[in-house]
């Protein structure tokens, strides 16, 4: 008995050491970057969600950099990786799409976000829903539309937070960007409505970037519940307003609605619900941060903000009324505003990775990284290295005198890169331009209490960002 116990328990031990062998050394037709593949199953993911309150580079990327380089691999949510923080290598993965790499994330992540949104697709299917997105994002649009439309909308909201005694700013800036977008989106009026919409994509947000256990309490549950809950609502609206096609509302769903009824149109309501989903969701939770941490950058660096406030008060003398809206020609001469906007994204680096798939086996620099495994680039390591920017941790502005970098750069990456930059990167700096032009001429504000930020590896303000803002007397 002693001997056959003893031989299974030789076999067991044999077959573990076999699992954890292969596990830390994956098949490769070459060499593989050099870096840890962590405990099998599980892999860095525990250091790499591990929250971190530097505004550098996350520990677990700067650590392995010192260690391996700017290329190496690893193992997240049960996925191998290759992380990328070489800028050179960056750029090749963006010009490859399609052919080498193909934009991707992790199934936990397709989980969240939903299998059928836009970043998921490929080929003739991600560029018709592009296009069909830029319709509404795009340039002409914002010129015709938008800018004359969140004009009054930032004019009123900001008075109503001058009326309070204080405000947490990334709360109320994420309430006014979000009933914005979502009437311009799907019509919809969180005052007239007894869901909830965005409470919704509150607890989505949380769980967003957090290590995907399914259980209740955890973070990725709520985060599962939440998009679930939005997922219905936008469900109903979708099947009210397909049998009720009298009843048009001028906003980007009619506009889904006439493509979904095309002949032989290849837009399924899943596609559809899916991409609806991730254009609420990223079109005001990103810009709010962004615009909660400029406010937190100009409150710490009063030069940058008499500059800014300079550039605005010049706009208003050229004017014949004062009081009038913002123009496109007064819009596009707010140079020293984008510099701002630039700055901030590229401190703030709200996209802690982006994240594509190998087609086949790519060598780089000696190694092999094999065919379908993941690559995520890090837009922070580019931002933050001191070979590119000067004193890449202070808040500097005027670095980006005479810098175009509308469709993104090497060194720049805050709205991606390659065919797929950001859709909506002009939509979310106009927002953020209108609220700081009517912020810098009409009002003061200081700082109450919070503002130290978070990340895990998301960008997060845990005690918010409290401020008093007053009105400057005329």
């Amino acid at each position: 008995m002693w001997p056959v116990a003893l031989c299974l328990g030789t076999l067991v031990i044999v077959l573990f050491s076999h699992l954890i062998y292969r596990w830390k050394n994956p098949k490769c037709n070459g060499k593989l970057p050099p870096g840890s593949m962590g405990f099998p199953l599980l892999g860095e993911s525990f250091s790499f969600f591990s929250p971190y309150t530097s505004s550098d580079i996350n520990p677990f990327i700067k650590k392995r950099m010192e260690r391996y380089g700017s290329i190496f691999k690893t193992s997240l949510v049960g996925k191998p990786f290759v992380i990328s923080t070489d800028e050179e290598f960056n750029h090749f993965i963006f010009q490859q799409e399609g052919r080498v790499f193909q934009s991707w994330y992790p199934d936990s992540f397709k989980e969240v976000l939903g299998s059928q949104n836009p970043s998921a697709l490929h080929g003739f299917m991600y560029k018709h829903l592009k296009n069909l997105i830029l319709s509404f994002f795009g340039i002409e649009s914002l010129k015709e539309n938008h800018l004359h439309e969140v004009d009054p909308v930032v004019q009123r909201t900001l008075n109503l937070w001058s009326k309070e005694p204080s405000i947490e700013l990334r709360e109320a800036a994420a309430s006014m960007i979000f009933d914005f977008t979502a009437k311009k989106l799907v019509s919809y009026d969180g005052s007239k409505s007894s869901e909830k919409l965005r409470e919704n994509f509150v607890a989505f947000f949380e769980g967003l970037i957090s290590f995907p256990i399914y259980i209740p309490g955890t973070a990725y549950y709520r985060c599962m519940q939440g998009r679930k809950n939005v997922l219905k609502l936008l469900k109903n609206m979708l099947h009210y307003r397909r049998a009720n096609p009298e009843k048009r509302h001028g906003d980007f769903f009619d506009r889904v609605i006439d493509d979904m009824n095309k002949e032989q149109s290849l837009l399924t309501e899943a596609i559809a619900l899916d991409m609806i989903f991730i254009l609420l969701f990223v079109s005001y939770e990103t810009t709010s941060v962004a615009l909660t941490v400029a406010i937190k950058l100009l409150t710490d660096h009063p030069k940058v903000l008499e500059k800014l406030t300079e550039e605005h008060e010049e706009i208003l003398r050229r004017r014949k009324d004062p009081e009038s809206k913002i123009t496109w020609d007064e819009y596009k001469s707010m140079t020293f505003t984008s510099q701002v906007i630039n700055e901030t994204l590229r401190l703030a680096n709200i996209a802690p990775g982006i994240f594509r798939r190998t087609l086949e086996d790519v060598k780089i620099k000696g190694h092999t990284i094999p065919a379908a495994w993941g690559v995520m680039v890090c837009p922070p390591a580019v931002h933050l290295n001191p070979a590119t920017y000067e004193d890449p941790l202070s808040f500097n502005p005027w670095r980006w005198e005479g810098v175009d970098i509308n469709r993104g750069s090497k060194n720049f990456m805050a709205f991606g890169g390659g065919m797929r930059i950001c859709v909506g990167a002009n939509y979310s700096k106009l927002l953020m331009m209108v609220c700081l032009h009517h912020l810098v001429t009409k009002y003061r504000w200081e700082k109450v209490k919070g503002g130290e930020i978070v990340r895990t590896p998301g960008l997060a303000f845990p005690n918010g960002f409290h401020i008093r803002l007053t009105k400057k007397n005329k």
